[in-house]
């Protein structure tokens, strides 16, 4: 049986091509995701070093709003819990207090960070997985279509036997070959994924300090507020 053979030829072929399929994929989402987190990586590095150089809490508002990133979006949403609370006082949805708004919106918008995150990985675990015992299969199968054939020809020498059951087995090589570099990428993004996590966990920590410091209220800048919705009244910081 030839590599190269068409898929519908038998069904160890549409099995090694299914795996060649995977690899291309598992390859692909690879390079995607790395780009994902290097650029991610580098917006946080950039808003951190402008966000801890702020003067004040209420300074860095507006730089929040202007930067992208996890670590962005994060304060974005303490700025958010912050000053929807006074604005909509009346609202028995937003009756609960600042230091429980704000943790819960801290937490949530960490929660939705790790799911872009992982957008894709689950696609490379199954294929670390399931390859192993897809080219299994191609392998079983092979050897039972080369045994059928052994049979019809009433001939076992080892010329016979040799040729289509080692074809047989490359399905299972093949199958291997792709499962090893999936499960490595899938582990290096989760733990990739894990450490952002944990800076953007430390990062709501530390904005959640110096929110209690300034009492949970800050002075919303203009190009802030008018992001936030256009509310009515700027939260007053507190004397």
């Amino acid at each position: 049986m030839s590599l190269l053979a068409s898929p519908l030829e038998s069904v160890e072929s549409a099995v090694i091509w299914l795996l060649v399929g995977f690899s291309v994929a598992t390859w692909g989402l690879a390079l995607v995701k790395l780009a994902q987190f290097v650029r991610l990586k580098n917006q946080d590095k950039r808003f951190h070093q402008q966000f801890w150089a702020a003067s004040s809490l209420d300074s860095a508002a507006e730089i929040s709003h202007e930067l992208p990133g996890p670590a962005a979006r994060v304060a974005q949403s303490g700025y958010a819990a912050i000053a929807v609370g006074d604005t909509h006082a009346n609202d028995l949805s937003h009756a609960i207090n600042h230091q429980d708004r704000l943790e819960r919106a801290l937490r949530q918008q960490i929660v939705r960070e790790r799911r872009s995150l992982e957008t894709g990985l689950a696609v490379v675990a199954s294929i670390g997985s399931t390859s192993p015992f897809i080219g299994l299969f191609g392998t079983v199968w092979g050897i039972m279509e080369a045994l059928k054939g052994i049979s019809a020809a009433g001939s076992a020498s080892l010329e016979t036997v040799a040729g289509p059951i080692g074809a047989a087995l490359v399905a299972t090589g093949v199958g291997i070959a792709v499962a090893v570099p999936a499960v490595l990428v899938y582990n290096y993004f989760l733990r990739r994924l894990k450490l952002t996590a944990a800076d953007l966990d430390d990062f709501a920590h530390d904005f959640y300090s110096l929110a209690q410091k300034s009492a949970f209220r800050v002075l919303v800048h203009p190009a802030v507020h008018k992001a936030q919705g256009g509310f009515t009244q700027p939260v007053k910081e507190a004397s």
